[in-house]
C-alpha cells in the first residue's frame, strides 16, 4: 500500500474525519487531503505524530517498505509488538519484551537464548538447533553490536536481583526459589482472577511490559506458579494448563 491508501485506511479505521485527524497532528484539513490524495506526503515531525495518534509505526505509514526485525533477539516486528519509549512514542528498532518504556529487559545473550530457545524448538527445528542459530544471530543484531554504549552499567540487572530477592523472602508454600525473571507482555499473562464476591478482576495492562516467570509447584501436579513484578507490584498466582482455573496467591504493593 502507498502513503496516501494507509493514511486512509488507518483515519477510516479510527472513526476520524479530516478535520479531526488535521487538529491532532497540528496541519490544516487541506494538508490531510492532500495526502490522501498522493499529492504530498507527511514530513517528518507529522509522520511522528501520525505514528502516536494511529499506534503505528513510521513504517507503516509509509507502506512498510523495510522489513522490521528486533535488534535485541531477532524476532520480526508488527505494530502490536513494538516496543515504545517513556514518552509512548513507537521505537520501531525493538519488540517489546526487549525494550520497555526506554528500558533494555536483556543484558545477557545466554538468558535471551535461553528464553528463544523454549518458544524455537519444535518438531522439525531441535533445541540444539534453535541455540545454534541464535548464537550465531544476536551478535549480528545492533543491540549485542552496541552493548557497551547502550548498557545500563547493570542498573536493570540490580533491579531483577532486588525484586527476585522480595519474592524469594515471602516464603509462599509450594513454591520453589525463584531464580531468574524474564520479560513478559501483559496481553500474555493477565488472567482473570475470581474473587469470593463471583466476580473475575484483571490487575495488568495488555500493552505493558512486565518481569516474571513460571514456577512447577513443590507440590506435584500439574498447576504451576505465576510470578508477575515491577517497581510497583509482585503478583503470585496458581495456574493449570495454559493458564487455566487461575487462583491469586497474593497482590502486594511495593
Amino acid at each position: 500500500m502507498e502513503t496516501k491508501d494507509v493514511l486512509h485506511e488507518l483515519r477510516v479505521k479510527n472513526g476520524l474525519s479530516q478535520d479531526e485527524l488535521a487538529e491532532k497532528v497540528f496541519v490544516t484539513r487541506q494538508a490531510v487531503s492532500r495526502w490522501e490524495n498522493g499529492e504530498t506526503v507527511p514530513n517528518t515531525e507529522t509522520l511522528k505524530r501520525l505514528s502516536r495518534v494511529f499506534n503505528v509505526s513510521i513504517n507503516t505509514l509509509l507502506g512498510s517498505p523495510r522489513k522490521l526485525v528486533c535488534q535485541c533477539c531477532g524476532m520480526p516486528l508488527e505494530d502490536a509488538i513494538l516496543s515504545h519509549e517513556k514518552d509512548g512514542a513507537i521505537n520501531e528498532e525493538f519488540c517489546q519484551w526487549c525494550y520497555a518504556d526506554g528500558t533494555f529487559t536483556y543484558h545477557d545473550m545466554d538468558d535471551l537464548i535461553d528464553v528463544c530457545v523454549g518458544h524455537m524448538a519444535t518438531d522439525g527445528f531441535s533445541e540444539e538447533q534453535a541455540r545454534s542459530y541464535m548464537k550465531q544471530l544476536l551478535p549480528t543484531l545492533d543491540y549485542w553490536k552496541r552493548y557497551e554504549e547502550l548498557s545500563d552499567d547493570g542498573q536493570f540487572e540490580a533491579f531483577k536481583k532486588q525484586l527476585i530477592d522480595e519474592i524469594n523472602a515471602l516464603h509462599i508454600e509450594g513454591m520453589p526459589k525463584l531464580e531468574k525473571l524474564n520479560a513478559l507482555v501483559g496481553s500474555y499473562v493477565n488472567l482473570a482472577y475470581p474473587l469470593p464476591s463471583g466476580a473475575a478482576v484483571k490487575f495488568l495492562n495488555d500493552g505493558t511490559t512486565y518481569l516474571g516467570n513460571q514456577l512447577p509447584s513443590d507440590f506435584g501436579g500439574a498447576r504451576c506458579f505465576g510470578v508477575l513484578a515491577n517497581m510497583e507490584f509482585i503478583l503470585v498466582c496458581t495456574y493449570g494448563k495454559d493458564g487455566a482455573d487461575p487462583e491469586l496467591v497474593l497482590f502486594k504493593k511495593r
